[in-house]
C-alpha cells in the first residue's frame, strides 16, 4: 500500500503541534532581541555618520531623536526617528537630503524601518559632535540611550528574555553599544 494511514497522519500532526508550541515561544523573544538590537544599531550608525561627518566637513553635524519624519516633526527623548543634519531640523525633516538647502539634512530614518516595536530613552535629543568628534557643548557625563522592546517582555537586567541594549556617548566622542544586563568586567557590559 502507498501513502498514509489516518493514524499516521494524526500522529504527525501531533508530534508537529508539540515542536511549533515549544518553538513559538523561544522564536517570538528571538524576534523581539533582533528588533532591539536593529533599533540600537541603528541609532549607533546615525551617531557615528553624524560623528564622521563633522570630522570630514571640519563644522558642527547633529544626530536629532524626531517625533516624526515630516513637517511637524520635534525633537524628542523618545523619538524612535533620527535626522543627521548640519542645522536643527525640527519643523524640517521632510526635506530632501541637501548641502546647502536648510536645514542640510545628510541622512535620515524612520523608527519603522525593521524595528518598529522599540522604545528608545535618551539622555537628551540632541547630539552635536564638533570638528574634533567631539559632543558640543560638553555634557557633564556620558550619555545613555536605552533601547527595550515595547510588545511585552521585560529587560534581562530586570529577570525578563529580552536584550534590552543601551548606547553610551562619551564627553570624547566615543560611541559604544553595550548590554545593561551583563556583570561589570565583561567587554560588553555598560
Amino acid at each position: 500500500m502507498l501513502g498514509f494511514s489516518l493514524i499516521e497522519l494524526i500522529v504527525g500532526m501531533l508530534i508537529l503541534g508539540v515542536l511549533m508550541s515549544i518553538g513559538i515561544p523561544a522564536f517570538s523573544d528571538w524576534l523581539r532581541n533582533a528588533r532591539v538590537r536593529t533599533a540600537a544599531e541603528s541609532v549607533l550608525n546615525g551617531l557615528q555618520l553624524a560623528r564622521a561627518e563633522a570630522v570630514r566637513r571640519n563644522t558642527t553635524v547633529g544626530l536629532g531623536l524626531m517625533t516624526t519624519l515630516d513637517d511637524s516633526c520635534a525633537l524628542d527623548n523618545a523619538g524612535p526617528n533620527w535626522v543627521v543634519s548640519l542645522d536643527d531640523p525640527a519643523g524640517q525633516c521632510a526635506t530632501p537630503p541637501s548641502d546647502t538647502v536648510a536645514p542640510r539634512i545628510i541622512q535620515t530614518r524612520s523608527g519603522t524601518e525593521g524595528s518598529a516595536a522599540t522604545t528608545v530613552a535618551a539622555g537628551q535629543p540632541a547630539f552635536v559632535f564638533n570638528s574634533l568628534g567631539r559632543l558640543t557643548p560638553l555634557p557633564g557625563g556620558d550619555i545613555a540611550i536605552d533601547i527595550a522592546s515595547s510588545t511585552g517582555g521585560t529587560c534581562m537586567a530586570s529577570g525578563g528574555k529580552v536584550r534590552c541594549l543601551r548606547i553610551v556617548v562619551s564627553i570624547g566622542g566615543q560611541i559604544r553599544m553595550c548590554d545593561p544586563a551583563l556583570p561589570a568586567g565583561d567587554a560588553q557590559a555598560c
